[in-house]
C-alpha cells in the first residue's frame, strides 16, 4: 500500500490541505499511518516489543495510539486525531475517515476478535465509540459522539447513545461525502412524537369533557 496514495487522498479530502507536501510533512493523521505500517510489519514477524516501540513512538509524536495488530485498508483519512484508540483486532477497510476522538475498541477482557471491522468508504464522527467485534457496514456513517455496540448494515447512518439507525441508503455512499451536520436526531425525534400524541391526547380530553 502506497503511503503517498494515502497523503494524496487526505490532501483531496481536506480542504485545508494546500497540497500533498504539506499533508507528508504536517500532518499527525498522516504520520500516525507512516509509525503503523512501520509497527504492524513488526507485528506480523512476530516481533512483539519492536512493534510497540514502534507504536508507542507513533502515539508520542501523533496522540493517536494504534495498536500494531490493527489491519488499515488503504486511503485512511484521519482528520486532526487526536484521542484517536484503534484496538489489537480492528479491522479497516479503504478510503475511511476518522475524526478525533474515535474508540475502536473492546467491550471486556476477551480473547481473540474483540474489536470492529469497518468496511470500506465508511464515515466516523469525532468522538463516536464503536466497541466489539462486529462489523460496520460498507458505506455506513456514525454520527459525532454516538456510541455504537452492535453490527451495522451497509450504508447505514447510525447516531445516538447507544446508536441507532436513523438512515439506510441503498445505493453507495460517496467518499466524498463528509457532511455530518443534518444527521437525523433520533431522540429529538421521538420527542416530537410523544408531544403529538400528548396533543391529541389534550384535544380528546376537551372534547370528552365538554361533551359530559
Amino acid at each position: 500500500m502506497s503511503l503517498y496514495s494515502d497523503a494524496k487522498n487526505m490532501a483531496a479530502k481536506d480542504p485545508a490541505a494546500k497540497n500533498v507536501l504539506e499533508v507528508i510533512l504536517l500532518y499527525a493523521g498522516f504520520h500516525a499511518i507512516v509509525w503503523h505500517r512501520i509497527a504492524h510489519f513488526f507485528y506480523r514477524c512476530r516481533l512483539f516489543l519492536l512493534a510497540r516501540l514502534f507504536s508507542q513512538l507513533g502515539r508520542f509524536f501523533t496522540g493517536i495510539e494504534i495498536h500494531p495488530g490493527a489491519k488499515i485498508g488503504k486511503n485512511l483519512f484521519i482528520d486532526h486525531g487526536m484521542g484517536i484508540v484503534i484496538g489489537e483486532t480492528a479491522e479497516i477497510g479503504d478510503n475511511c475517515t476518522l475524526y478525533h476522538g474515535v474508540t475502536l475498541g473492546g467491550t471486556g477482557k476477551d480473547v481473540g476478535k474483540r474489536h470492529p471491522t469497518i468496511g470500506d468508504n465508511v464515515l466516523i464522527g469525532a468522538g463516536a465509540k464503536v466497541l466489539g467485534p462486529f462489523t460496520v457496514g460498507e458505506g455506513s456513517m456514525i454520527g459525532a459522539n454516538s456510541v455504537v455496540l452492535r453490527e451495522i448494515p451497509p450504508h447505514t447512518t447510525v447516531t445516538g447513545i447507544p446508536g441507532r439507525a436513523v438512515k439506510q441508503k441503498q445505493q453507495r455512499v460517496p467518499s466524498s461525502d463528509l457532511n455530518q451536520i443534518d444527521l437525523p436526531d433520533p431522540v429529538m425525534t421521538e420527542f416530537i412524537r410523544l408531544h403529538e400524541a400528548i396533543d391529541k391526547l389534550e384535544k380528546r380530553c376537551e372534547q370528552m369533557e365538554k361533551r359530559s
